[in-house]
């Protein structure tokens, strides 16, 4: 029995712990969560993860003493209405980072270069969109660069620099090997259940969702799946500016809050949860 029992706890160990590039970094499994706001109060997270961001130079959430806010999309499939989306960017001249798969890349070449012939961030999310800590730090590797690759193909650009971990699924090792390939690592401190499409429920549940959570420095994580979110954007953008608040790029929260030196990011009321 105590035979067993070494040998579970050794496997246990190895799993948690792999090594890269001659250190080793737990691969313990997290997933993303985060505390909404509250009155409009800066979402918080977990100790450890604000920890494991400052670490790694990623981050959820910009300076929350500012009235600034990051749109950000994530794009694993096209469900018709990103057209819509772009178009009210447009409109409104508002920046956005859409975070798109191998697949996405494959299926929706104009699309991703309207993304960048518009001046938006096009972001790296892996090209099957796997759970990053149960492949190989080779496969991981893999996933990011054949992303890289098809985005430098297709657009001639050779400025992809952000990661969002499908699912927010992420370890100290997956931030770690990300970090040295190149990629910031962003999760978000908005969103709501919007990728569901057989349950959307009109664009004023969109709008409210988005309303509420909001709060200075958010970066605001929503799905261009989402029929709702399509509709409700343009009136989203409109009362946030009349509310105070800028929509800003997220190359413009890493030259602003010097992310890669005093890492300002966080800072103000932020408090991490109990």
């Amino acid at each position: 029995m105590l035979k067993h029992f070494i040998a579970a706890f050794l496997a246990v160990v190895l799993v948690l712990m792999v090594p890269l590039n001659g250190n080793a970094y737990s691969n313990e499994k997290h997933d993303w969560f985060f505390k909404r706001s509250k009155d409009h109060q800066p979402a918080t997270t977990e100790s450890e993860f604000i920890e494991l961001l400052k670490k790694y130079n990623g981050f959820f959430i910009g300076d929350t003493s500012e009235k600034n806010l990051y749109l950000t999309f994530d794009n694993g499939y096209e469900n018709g209405y990103t057209k819509q989306v772009l178009d009210v960017l447009k409109e409104k001249k508002v920046p956005a980072a859409f975070f798109v798969t191998g697949h996405y890349l494959k299926d929706q070449p104009e699309l991703v270069q309207r993304m960048v012939k518009e001046g938006h961030i096009v972001g790296n999310h892996s090209w099957h969109h796997p759970d990053l800590t149960t492949v190989s730090n080779d496969r991981l590797k893999e996933e990011l660069q054949k992303v890289e690759e098809a985005y430098r193909k297709l657009t001639g650009r050779d400025d992809m620099m952000f990661l969002r971990p499908p699912r927010g699924v992420f370890s100290e090792r997956t931030l770690a090997l990300s970090e040295q390939e190149g990629y910031i690592n962003v999760f978000w401190s908005l969103a709501y259940m919007d990728w569901m499409t057989d349950q959307q429920k009109g664009s004023d549940y969109a709008y409210r969702n988005i309303m509420k959570q909001v709060h200075p420095g958010a970066i605001m994580l929503l799905h261009t799946v989402s029929k709702d979110n399509a509709e409700a954007l343009a009136r989203v953008i409109d009362d946030l500016r009349k509310q105070g608040y800028t929509f800003k790029s997220l190359n413009t929260l890493v030259a602003d809050e010097n992310l890669l030196g005093a890492n300002k990011i966080g800072q103000g009321n932020l408090q991490p949860l109990d």
